[in-house]
């Protein structure tokens, strides 16, 4: 039952003392007498072995001196470098006499782990069959999965209005149920697209643009491309006009493929592309395109139409070579102009060998896809279903739950048609649903708040040691589970770090086991991921299989190999999946990619731990770049240039935490602007300092900084969310400035961590 379920009458505090005294006493009843049965069946003790086993090992290290030896001790035994600046390792035994590989010598520069997994089934049958494209793994997906369910499109019967209490009118559709096209008519559908697409002078190893949500035709269209060896064009649907025209010129497209929702968009983008003549929409279930208004001498089709054009072609697919572009990946931009990252079909295999191995997709499994498919990983995601054979329903956020903004009152979102078992996510849709389950308990009645906690409480102390708790997962998590459909057992974490309250509190209310991991763009999405029998949340996980993961001592920011009680440095990541480089930025590429020990690697600028069992903790950014909760980057230097043009501003640190959804800041106000300010807003005969402790005060110039953000064409995540005025100028006296009074980020961050503190707990 539900939290509001619970609800059995008003009691005082001593009653409901009373009713969980005896609550807790009917559960240590039933544990002395379940307990027995629940040991010889769940066996716990194999499941805490499993989830401290040894995920990764060092497999080599490097020192500054080349007479300086380098001694490590694999499996009690020691293996020494002697009189080599490097020196590769045997390699790692099978994992189940595996142990901690520890660096012994302090003048070690960089070590660097490997997985002790062996390669999967689907691995090796994708090994066996010589399946090194994109274009080859639907062909063999399709043949295999013939008439097994392949995508889903909810059919949309009408949109009406809907009365609201308050009197307003709101669109909501009125929905039918999934309609499924299988393995096989998906294969036809993407074939004669290609094909279509080549009818209208379209040809290989030309790139094509992809503008558009996440859907069924996203996937159709770019697996047409593959199959003609045409590269695609990722870019965000949520991007400004200027970034979207970037991408667009900088890869000199003559067509782009988008969607009838944003071609009202792309009409005034069209002014900004003079290469594009061709424009193919994807069709809307109700409504019809208006031409008008958009540029001469553009053509547009329908996404039907192209593929009747194909269907009638004589024109043979050209399938692509491993080392052929499959995509130009564009990120999200929001640090000034996007970068096109290159990635090879062989990236992609690579990714995907490893996804195999690191995460159970069974076939009776089902997805709900809704991320956004220009991301790396979504694709990549989507990808990995599509090769073992599991089907995947789209949706959005405006229909994925009952409660969705389009779902019309007394009718299902789709999760509860889909009822899907596995989902991506991103930290910040998690941190959602986590709140949404605070919210709804705290509004329920105190009794039920009490049942809630002792449940919630119960339940956690009893995964921690190995254990699974189904009757109170029936009788209080249910309907909390049916919120995402009811038969969800996993969920995939990534695009950024997920907070550990939040991991935690997923695993415990929808009843699922929840994987994060870790990898960028540059790397197609992989270099780290959780073990499926790791108990432990925070962590991001160990190497995959095909992924070497070296850290580099920082000394600039005292991030060494040899800390304790954990090595710790910057993440630098090798592999057949690491891409070759910036598009038409061979600088750029230079400065963050190179070759060595036969593999391509690429510098992350993360900062990690690595623990004992070789998993990663990502714990600072070598960059001022971060990364927020929902994946948007924040170029911290930047926002300080802009906010430092602010009069009230004398100097700014923006602090991002990746946990979060937003930033903050640490203010040096000026002092005769802060005063004037103080007037303003009623506050008179205060000293400077005492302003600067003043809760009204920070409000003030917090509203002067989103003013004066806006005014400087800020996003609205980079503009800060709170502040704390300092009372002090930063000097390089103080170590928080260097002498060219540059911030010290590090520095200045231990000394408020306080205020941060307060200010993301405000």
């Amino acid at each position: 039952m539900s939290t509001g379920e619970l609800y059995i009458g008003d009691m005082d505090g001593l009653g409901i003392t009373l009713a969980i005294n005896a609550l807790k006493a009917i559960a240590f009843v039933c544990d002395i007498l379940t307990f027995p049965f629940y040991l010889l069946l769940q066996r716990p003790w194999k499941t805490r072995a499993l989830s401290r086993k040894i995920k990764a090992i060092i497999v080599a290290a490097e020192t500054d001196d080349p007479k300086c030896d380098v001694s490590i001790d694999i499996d009690g035994k020691s293996y020494t470098n002697n009189n080599q600046g490097h020196q590769q390792l045997p390699p790692p035994p099978p994992p189940k006499v595996s142990k901690e590989a520890v660096p012994i010598s302090k003048d070690t520069k960089s070590i660097t782990y490997r997985s002790v997994a062996k390669a999967g089934d689907v691995h090796v049958e994708i090994l066996r069959e010589n399946v090194d494209t994109l274009a080859k793994v639907f062909n063999y997906v399709s043949k295999k999965y013939a008439n097994k369910r392949c995508l889903g499109t909810r059919e949309i019967k009408a949109e009406e209005d809907e009365l609201q209490p308050n009197g307003r009118v709101f669109k909501k559709y009125d929905l039918g149920d999934y309609i499924w096209k299988t393995f096989a008519e998906v294969y036809v559908l993407a074939t004669n697209f290609g094909k279509g697409l080549r009818e209208l002078g379209n040809s290989p190893k030309k790139s094509i643009v992809i503008f558009a949500e996440s859907r069924e035709e996203w996937m159709i269209a770019a697996q047409g491309l593959f199959q003609q060896n045409i590269p695609v064009v990722t870019i965000y649907a949520t991007l400004g006009d200027d970034a979207i025209a970037h991408g667009i010129n900088e890869t000199e497209v003559t067509t782009v493929i988008t969607s009838f929702s944003l071609m009202p968009k792309f009409k005034n983008i069209l002014h900004k592309t003079p290469n594009v003549s061709t424009v193919i929409y994807m069709e809307d279930q109700l409504k019809k395109l208006d031409h008008n208004g958009y540029k001469e001498n553009v053509e547009i089709f329908k996404f039907s139409e192209v593929i009747q054009k194909g269907s009638t072609s004589k024109i043979e697919n050209n399938p692509p070579r491993t080392d052929d572009i499959a995509i130009i990946m564009y990120t999200s931009g929001s640090t000034g102009v996007p970068k096109g990252v290159i990635l090879l079909h062989c990236n992609l295999i690579s990714t995907l060998k490893q996804f195999c191995d690191a995460v159970k997709i069974y076939h009776t499994d089902v997805l709900i896809g809704f991320l956004p498919l220009a991301h790396v990983f979504e694709l990549l995601v989507e990808s990995l279903c599509l090769l073992v054979g599991v089907p995947i329903g789209y949706s959005s956020a405006l229909t994925m739950l009952d409660s969705s903004s389009k779902i019309k009152k007394g009718t299902k979102g789709d999760a509860s048609v889909l009822q899907p078992t596995c989902m991506t996510s991103v930290p910040l849709i998690l941190d959602r649903i986590s709140k949404g389950i605070q919210e709804k308990v705290s509004k329920s009645s105190p009794i039920a708040k009490a049942v809630f906690k002792f449940a919630y409480d119960y339940k956690l102390r009893w995964i921690r040691r190995g254990y699974q708790t189904p009757l109170i997962d029936r009788l209080i998590f249910r309907k909390v589970r049916e919120l995402v459909g009811g038969r969800v057992r996993l969920v995939v974490s990534g695009g950024a770090p997920l907070s550990p309250d939040t991991h935690e509190q997923i695993k415990v209310c929808l009843c699922v086991q929840v994987i994060q991991g870790y990898g960028l763009t540059e790397t197609t999405s992989c270099a780290v991921v959780m073990d499926s029998d790791d108990m432990s949340v925070g962590r991001a996980g160990a190497p995959t299989t095909l992924c070497d993961v070296k850290l580099v001592n920082w000394d600039e920011g005292n991030y060494r190999i040899s800390d304790k009680p954990y090595p710790r440095g910057e993440v630098v990541i090798g592999g057949d999946h690491v891409s070759p480089g910036y598009y038409k930025l061979p600088e750029k590429t230079k400065d963050d990619f190179f070759e060595a020990d036969g593999k391509r690697w690429f510098k992350t600028g993360d900062i990690c731990e690595m623990h004992e069992d070789g998993s990663m903790k990502i714990i600072d950014r070598k960059k001022d770049l971060v990364k927020l909760q929902a994946g948007e980057y924040v170029s911290l230097g930047k926002v300080e240039t802009e906010l430092k043009t602010c009069p009230i501003v004398d100097n700014i640190c923006v602090y991002g935490d990746s946990s979060k959804h937003y930033c903050v800041a640490l203010v040096v106000p000026n002092q005769s602007h802060l005063i004037e300010l103080a007037a303003k807003v009623g506050i008179t005969e205060k000293s400077f300092e005492e302003l600067c402790s003043l809760p009204e005060m920070e409000k003030a110039v917090l509203k002067e900084l989103e003013e004066h953000g806006r005014k400087c064409k800020l996003e609205k995540f980079e503009i800060p969310a709170a502040v704390k005025l300092v009372k002090e100028v930063w000097s390089p006296d103080m170590g928080l400035v260097t002498a060219a009074f540059k911030l010290k980020r590090k520095d200045i961050q231990e000394r408020y961590q306080h205020e941060i503190n307060r200010m993301y707990a405000s």
